[in-house]
């Protein structure tokens, strides 16, 4: 924005309810915004030969590789950590002493249960065979080998009883699997002491198969730790095709690693489904209301200036298709970017508030079109924010630049911030980002210098850089002035400086002020001759004319002035001064002329002779108003001393108050007394007394 306090206009904008004009122009305009936001989400925005697959669909043509590539393919990568893992064998609990004990224990029991029934003098062999038979472990014994167990006599079955539990201790210090069961109880025959009678032996080997049970079960933990392992000792698997090479066949089915190949060529585009269009047109009404909301809580007159939110949304739109553009086609072109560019020139024409809002929309636009990345996302974001916090006041063509630099520094710190949290140990790869991101700043500089020159002027936005193009004095329409009204112009430059020290003062836009001033009265290039200042010493072309006519005259010079000031295309702000200057103030020695040389005062409308306005609107306009009445004051009754120049401004200013004029500015009381000491001091200075130099030789 300029450098300064903004202007009435954008005050009362501010204060102004809004009509429904104003409300039907936000929502059309908001809706532009958004509609071309979500479509540059998910939309390719230029013509593209990429195909359209997915994997499983077929090829509806050969597809052939465009360039020589070599890259690490992800998907073969993945397929051999698979084999690896797939290669690698279930691994196995240690067997434990518990299981051990627990299962020698239980024999105990089993064999202790098997005397008893053995001792029972009472019971029949078909009883004891069914007692035997219920205990779980010898469900499936056969009959035989219960027999056997229950006809052995107490000494062979006191040997086979110590032989079992030895046996049993044996097998079950092994390891022994679900899977490698039978195997272990084919193994105990040859644990049994080869002591044993050959019944004994076959009754022992009976007994401990029943009493054997896996003690080895698969680990899933351990076993996909080792997996896992495997895979990742699988290193980057390379993949390359050779130009005209081709990728798919005609009517093959595209698989993965297919895909994956059509990507790193740039040859896939994403099949793009309603409801992606959906969820990005969403986004981007969300984010245009947030904008558009932030502004009305902050910055108003952005929001309810036509003109000023037709810019805001232009200007949006073009960075949102820029950045879907560049977001989207490659990863260092997105660091290139001139995401700045947008938040500065916001800044510079509309407010710090309008950088700051557009600063978070174009980052989340970033971010989304670079496949929701949070570093592009913050990337963007810190770039425009500090942009917009460190440009200030642009008063010199370097402030753009400046705060570029600002915005430099801030993203090469978030690519920084994202490198370390890769872990990468690629230094090459973050120098590249780093330089794109330097360069992509210095872009944005340029294009928000550029910016403001061409669209200052395109939206009659009063912006520093162009105030001060036009305070320069070879400027045409201050050089017309120069050669054809030169004492206005020496005027122009009398009240400039005195307004822009009062503005200084109270803290207006001395700036503005002064520029304002050094045009107040280009309405005098057209008839300069009727001006006092500019009149020959003892001719006056008023002396022939009636007072009205006078008046026109001179009340003319407004409407000539903002006419020259429309044709040379002076901003809106700087045209205000040309007919608030004077205000409605009216010209009182040519009404008194025709007072004098009326048969009746009533005869004279005291309106011909009035300024037509408007009164000041902003407190710049109002120190040219009372710089200009001051200056031609003390000019006219060239006083000689101080205390004459304060009662002559003095005068002035309290004339100007009684008459209303500063009616509809905001100056303050405390204002008036800061401008009247500054107007007195000044011209106070005016009248510094001057050496007379002694004449010689007939010279001075």
């Amino acid at each position: 924005m300029d450098s300064g306090t903004r202007s009435q206009r954008e005050r009362a904008i501010a204060r102004a309810k809004p009509g429904w004009t104003a409300w039907l122009r936000l929502v059309l305009l908001g809706l532009l915004l958004a509609s071309v936001t979500g479509l540059a989400l998910e939309l390719p925005l230029l013509p593209t030969e990429r195909v359209v697959l997915d994997e499983g669909e077929l090829a509806p043509y050969d597809i052939r590789a465009p360039r020589s590539i070599t890259y690490e393919s992800a998907v073969l990568e993945q397929e051999a950590g698979e084999q690896a893992a797939a290669q690698v064998d279930p691994v196995f609990t240690a067997p434990g002493p518990a299981t051990a004990r627990q299962q020698v224990d239980r024999a105990r029991q089993v064999l202790d249960y098997v005397d008893t029934v053995r001792a029972d003098g009472l019971a029949s062999l078909d009883t004891k065979r069914e007692w035997i038979a219920a205990v779980p472990e010898f469900g499936d014994l056969p009959v035989e080998e219960i027999d056997l167990m229950l006809s052995l006599t107490e000494e062979s079955w006191e040997k086979v009883r110590w032989e079992a539990l030895d046996v049993t201790d044996q097998a079950m210090r092994a390891e022994i699997r679900e899977d490698q069961l039978h195997e272990a109880q084919e193994g105990i025959l040859a644990l049994v002491s080869l002591d044993l009678s050959e019944e004994e032996t076959a009754a022992t080997v009976a007994l401990v198969r029943c009493l054997l049970v896996p003690n080895s079960f698969p680990d899933p933990v351990a076993t996909e730790e080792a997996r896992a392992l495997a895979r990742d000792e699988v290193g980057p698997v390379l993949r390359s095709f050779q130009e005209g090479e081709v990728i798919v066949r005609e009517g093959a089915r595209v698989s993965a690693r297919d895909l994956e190949a059509l990507e790193q060529l740039g040859l896939r585009q994403m099949q793009v489904k309603w409801q992606d269009i959906t969820r990005a047109i969403l986004l981007a009404l969300s984010l245009t209301a947030v904008m558009f909301l932030y502004l009305a809580r902050f910055q108003p007159d952005v929001i309810w200036d036509g003109q000023r939110l037709l810019l805001l949304v232009l200007l949006t739109t073009v960075f949102v298709v820029v950045a879907a553009l560049m977001g989207s086609e490659g990863e260092l072109l997105r660091y290139l970017t001139p995401a700045p560019a947008l938040t500065i020139l916001a800044a510079a024409l509309l407010g710090p508030h309008a950088g700051a809002a557009t600063a978070v929309y174009i980052g989340v636009v970033m971010g989304t079109v670079a496949d929701g990345s949070l570093e592009m996302l913050s990337f963007a974001m810190l770039g425009g924010l500090v942009g917009t916090l460190t440009l200030g006041n642009v008063e010199r063509i370097g402030s753009p630049f400046r705060a570029g630099a600002f915005a430099a520094a801030a993203q090469v710190v978030a690519v920084v911030i994202f490198w370390l949290s890769d872990g990468s140990a690629d230094i090459g790869n973050l120098l590249e980002r780093a330089s794109a991101s330097l360069a992509g700043a210095g872009i944005s500089a340029s294009l928000a210098l550029g910016g403001l020159f061409a669209i200052g002027p395109l939206f009659d936005i009063t912006t520093t850089m162009r105030l001060i193009e036009l305070s320069r004095p070879d400027n045409p329409l201050l050089q017309r002035l120069l050669r054809e009204a030169p004492a206005t112009y020496h005027h122009a430059l009398l009240v400039a400086n005195l307004a822009e020290q009062a503005a200084e003062r109270i803290g207006a836009d001395a700036l503005l002020t002064r520029v304002g001033a050094y045009y107040h009265d280009v309405g005098k290039i057209t008839r300069p001759y009727f001006f006092v200042e500019n009149q020959a010493e003892g001719v006056n072309p008023h002396d022939r004319l009636d007072p009205r006519t006078s008046a026109e005259v001179i009340i003319s010079h407004v409407s000539d002035g903002v006419e020259l000031a429309r044709r040379h295309r002076l901003p809106r702000r700087v045209r205000a001064f040309i007919p608030e200057h004077h205000g409605t103030t009216w010209i009182s020695f040519l009404y008194d002329k025709a007072v004098e040389q009326a048969e009746s005062p009533d005869l004279v409308n005291e309106d011909d002779f009035r300024h037509r306005g408007p009164k000041p609107q902003s407190k710049e306009t109002a120190l040219v108003m009372l710089a200009d009445g001051c200056e031609a004051a003390v000019r006219a009754a060239r006083p000689a001393s101080g205390e004459e120049v304060a009662e002559i401004v003095n005068r002035v200013i309290a004339d100007r108050v009684e008459d209303g004029q500063l009616d509809e500015c905001d100056l303050t009381l405390r204002d008036l007394e800061l401008l009247r000491d500054t107007f007195i001091t000044a011209l106070r200075g005016s009248l510094h007394p001057r050496i007379e130099y002694p004449e010689r030789n007939g010279q001075e």
